[in-house]
């Protein structure tokens, strides 16, 4: 058996402070995000440019204007994105839905167009679609999309356990090439079974946050994940 590959851990950052103290701790990578009360949403350019500026390992920016998982003003997101383009940004989450629980493909494609073949994730949206299986194999020709950050349920890891170790387990099948990452609920005592599952990348927020989301990310905290995950 070959030796499994290191697992990837990403924190939310909110700020240059959040992203400094991730580094330290040993993430691989950041996603960038503003609004926390809204799950995440685009944050300003001049957010990205600082946390830029103040690390070096990779950065996803979230496209995302509203709380919620339908588009809304496609041609908003289509200007935020090529603006992140512009400033630097070569790293993308997004994901949205249409009124029946599918891909909104016609929103998906016109932003991933202005991404011109950067990687992007396919954000938890996909712990709302009516069916999983056939959103993976919609979307599965889009260029970029490399990752699904999911919890295997819209109420977290702990519901979510049967669908991601399914999903790990056809690895590699159409539609299923892109990585899973975990995320949503996802506690340190998830890890060990899901790493003897094949799932090798690892999404937090308010884990890395002993102080909840009005406190910094904690080096420590990152630290003990990036321990667990290296476990």
């Amino acid at each position: 058996m070959s030796e499994r590959r290191r697992a990837v851990l990403e924190v939310i950052a909110l700020g240059v402070e959040d992203a400094v103290a991730a580094q330290d701790g040993g993430a691989d990578r950041l996603e960038l995000v503003t609004d926390m009360a809204a799950d995440g949403l685009t944050p300003a350019v001049e957010t990205f440019a600082g946390i830029r500026a103040a690390v070096d390992i990779s950065l996803r920016v979230m496209l995302r204007l509203a709380d919620g998982f339908a588009a809304g003003d496609v041609d908003a997101l289509v200007r935020a994105a090529g603006e992140m383009r512009t400033a630097g940004a070569d790293e993308f989450v997004l994901g949205f839905l249409d009124e029946h629980g599918g891909p909104d493909l016609s929103a998906v494609e016109r932003i991933v167009a202005e991404l011109d073949g950067c990687p992007w994730t396919f954000h938890r949206a996909i712990d709302r679609a009516a069916d999983r299986d056939a959103l993976r194999k919609q979307l599965a020709d889009l260029p970029g999309l490399d990752a699904y950050l999911t919890a295997g349920s819209p109420d977290g890891v702990d519901d979510g356990f049967p669908v991601l170790l399914a999903e790990t387990a056809r690895t590699g099948e159409p539609g299923y090439e892109p990585r899973v990452m975990v995320g949503g609920g996802l506690r340190l005592d998830h890890v060990p079974r899901l790493r003897a599952a094949g799932v090798d990348a690892f999404h937090i927020g308010g884990a890395a946050r002993p102080g909840g989301w009005a406190g910094p990310v904690s080096v420590d905290a990152v630290r003990r994940w990036r321990a667990a995950l290296d476990g």
